[in-house]
């Protein structure tokens, strides 16, 4: 990863900024080509291209032509066509990357497209991940949120109960964890281990009335915290809640079917809600999805819609009405949704997602049910332009802190520090 981001602020920075056709441009009577890109698997190029084709039907004037790339591949390809100015005019693009293209004049602010574009069925929560600079240059397509994926089989076995997630803590979590653990002998632990990536750092600081990252996109979250959620890692680890540090780190380091949750080796985990089906299907077990500890005792809530992907447009679009119509498509036509389905997410529309659930498996109907039911605060700062590197050095500081490398107050001002040189010298 940190390769390609080299590669987009390179390529970035060679193209010139500004826009393509006015923003009140209309609709042309012409006809007219896009380009459209997005990366995943073989199912999502069959489920677009259908929607493709379903746009095209109703709107015979327009064709789309699909740039169908696999992720490791795409992000070097987006820079390097951005920096030739031949960007595709809609972009599929990720929380990581939007900052860098969004504050170098690459894409479109979709606000100014509201003729075309509709957010009214979107919650304010969900349109704000796709603010830069106070601009909308990204709309999602679907939504996950933090969650904790409890084992109910195992729990079942051992005969401890459920918690209360309304109210329980980050301590009751490792009290079951440790009841778990003693019950499990050895082969299976309470709870699977934290920080290895972004997402607990983010719920443990928010939850603490912080943010990692400032308006500006400096590095805000104070050490003090930092270190505590290390001293919690460390200690989940030290009491046996959590397995030895090696196998955290091997399972960490590992697919999703190789964690503690996909083979029953821990009961509890950090997930987000949107991977219970994955989970599910892996493990063989009954998992149920949790609201995160300390909700209910922290200074600010903690939980947040993390955007699974989002729509952008080019700012070089030469056709930027009907790319932003297009754009309108995908996020709100019901047929759409009805063949995309959760291909890209829970969708961030709230009348397609209520539309399409009935149609979902057990699992993701769990997965709606419970986003639609968790108390979201304020969507953090985008990701700044050169701190897509994050989840790297979260999880480094995680090994040095588990072998006793780093004390976690050492970890925490090695974070902050190499961090804020990321996102300073990007």
């Amino acid at each position: 990863m940190r390769k390609i981001a080299l590669a987009l602020v390179a390529a970035l920075m060679l193209s010139a900024c500004g826009s393509g056709g006015s923003a009140g441009q209309e609709l042309s009577n012409e006809p007219v080509t896009l380009r459209f890109t997005w990366w995943g698997s073989d199912e999502r190029h069959k489920r677009t291209q259908q929607v493709m084709d379903l746009f095209q039907k109703k709107h015979p004037n327009i064709t789309v032509k699909g740039e169908f790339k696999e992720w490791n591949g795409y992000w070097e390809s987006l820079a390097t066509t951005v920096a030739a100015n031949d960007a595709p005019d809609v972009i599929q693009m990720d929380e990581l990357y939007l900052s860098s293209y969004a504050e170098r004049g690459a894409l479109l602010d979709l606000g100014t497209m509201a003729k075309f574009l509709k957010t009214a069925d979107f919650d304010k929560a969900a349109l704000d991940t796709g603010l830069v600079n106070g601009k909308q240059y990204a709309l999602p397509t679907g939504l996950t949120t933090y969650s904790i994926v409890a084992n109910t089989d195992l729990l079942d076995q051992y005969g401890i109960d459920l918690p209360d997630d309304a109210t329980w803590s980050w301590d009751d979590l490792k009290r079951i964890g440790g009841e778990v653990s003693e019950a499990g002998g050895g082969k299976v632990t309470g709870v699977q281990s934290l920080g290895f990536e972004a997402g607990g750092l983010n719920i443990w600081v928010r939850q603490h009335g912080a943010a990692l990252f400032d308006e500006q996109g400096d590095v805000a979250a104070p050490p003090e915290v930092l270190a505590s959620f290390w001293t919690y890692v460390k200690d989940l680890a030290a009491q046996g809640v959590t397995p030895p540090a090696a196998v955290s780190v091997e399972r960490a380091g590992g697919s999703l079917d190789q964690s503690g949750t996909a083979t029953n080796a821990s009961v509890f985990a950090t997930w987000w809600n949107t991977q219970l089906s994955s989970l599910t299907a892996a493990s063989g077990s009954k998992l149920r999805l949790l609201k995160l500890p300390g909700e209910a005792q922290a200074k600010s809530r903690g939980a947040y819609y993390k955007p699974s992907m989002y729509w952008s447009v080019s700012s070089r679009s030469e056709h930027p009405a009907e790319a932003a119509l297009f754009v309108d498509f995908l996020a709100n036509d019901p047929e759409a949704a009805n063949i995309m389905l959760t291909d890209r997410g829970i969708p961030a529309n709230t009348k397609v997602r209520e539309s399409i659930t009935p149609k979902l498996t057990e699992d993701d109907k769990q997965a709606v049910a419970y986003m639609d039911g968790v108390e979201v605060g304020p969507a953090p700062r985008v990701t700044p332009n050169g701190a897509s590197t994050v989840e790297a050095i979260i999880k480094r500081h995680t090994e040095e802190v588990l072998f006793d490398r780093e004390t976690p107050e050492q970890a925490a001002a090695a974070f902050i520090k190499e961090l804020q040189a990321e996102i300073d010298g990007a």
